[in-house]
């Protein structure tokens, strides 16, 4: 059975950062992609970085801007989500799901409760 629970989630400052944290279950990593997902208040869910499965090469992604990076430690079967120079439009719940591939959703995914991420102005 897949779990995974996240925690970091909290109030934060324009500016400032958070990191978010993602406890999986047992082989997790071999067996699915990891994502992040977030979905703010009235709005949709949305993919915010992954990670595919089992590539050994490939354990740090980041987004385009650099604002967001996302890393898996293999040896804790965690996954993390650093968001840095936080933005209001960034308060949202924020989701790590386990997925047959990345963005792939429906088939067989997983989601964790989540965890929520507010930021003031």
């Amino acid at each position: 059975e897949v779990q995974l629970v996240e925690s970091g989630g909290r109030w934060a400052q324009a500016g400032g950062s958070l990191r978010l944290s993602c406890a999986a279950s047992g082989s997790t990593f071999d067996r699915y992609a990891i994502g992040w997902f977030r979905q703010a208040p009235g709005g949709e869910r949305e993919g915010v970085l992954c990670i595919e499965k089992g590539d050994p090469s490939t354990d740090v992604v980041s987004s385009r801007d650099r604002r967001f990076v996302m890393s898996r430690d293999r040896v804790k079967n965690t996954i993390y989500l650093q968001l840095n120079t936080l933005k209001p439009d960034d308060t949202a719940v924020y989701y790590c799901v386990a997925m047959t591939s990345c963005w792939t959703l429906g088939v067989d995914d997983h989601w964790g409760q989540g965890t929520q991420v507010t930021v003031s102005s």
